[in-house]
């Protein structure tokens, strides 16, 4: 079995020859029509001057003997293979991309989320004795400095920030029990 590469100046059998030819002939000339009609997309221009070219080697119409008119051919088969992917295009539904469908994704999970951690942590909250519970009110919830959370609870600031501490680390024992990292 030969095998030869289409640029090459020896094809293995006349037929591969005239492929060659007709691919220096018309090719450039073919890319640049189909890569007009595709808007720019030279990927896909290139596969459909590949599948003409197919084309034309599958219907023996590899020469311009016998006052059969290659060029127009060619250019009509790259034609309708443009007008026959557009059309299944337009057949199929419409395509979104990966990103609108993970964005609005995970705007909801986000939410739902959200709201599964709130229902955690009231949980966890309520495990914890009412000291804690009010202190970690007083300043987390609340947006408190220690100090004004001292004012608020009559208490000294030094106990605010005992009771935060040993609060955050039973939180922390609760949420963990409940599988939150």
């Amino acid at each position: 079995m030969n095998v030869t590469v289409i640029g090459s100046a020896t094809a293995a059998s006349p037929e591969e020859r005239a492929l060659r030819d007709l691919y220096l002939a018309h090719g450039p000339a073919l890319y640049t029509y189909v890569l007009r009609l595709l808007g720019g997309d030279t990927h896909r221009a290139e596969d459909v001057v590949q599948e003409t070219l197919l084309r034309c080697w599958n219907t023996q119409n590899l020469t311009d003997g016998e006052g059969m008119a290659v060029r127009p051919w060619m250019f009509r088969v790259a034609r309708n293979l443009v007008i026959d992917a557009h059309r299944t295009r337009k057949a199929r539904p419409l395509e979104i991309s990966g990103d609108i469908w993970l964005g609005e994704w995970s705007a909801e999970a986000d939410d739902i989320e959200q709201l599964l951690s709130s229902v955690v942590v009231q949980q966890a909250l309520e495990e914890l004795t009412p000291a804690h519970r009010d202190v970690l009110r007083a300043t987390f919830f609340a947006d408190h400095t220690t100090r004004q959370a001292a004012e608020a609870l009559g208490v000294p600031q030094g106990t605010v920030k005992s009771r935060v501490y040993y609060a955050l680390r039973c939180l922390k024992s609760a949420l963990e029990e409940r599988g939150v990292g």
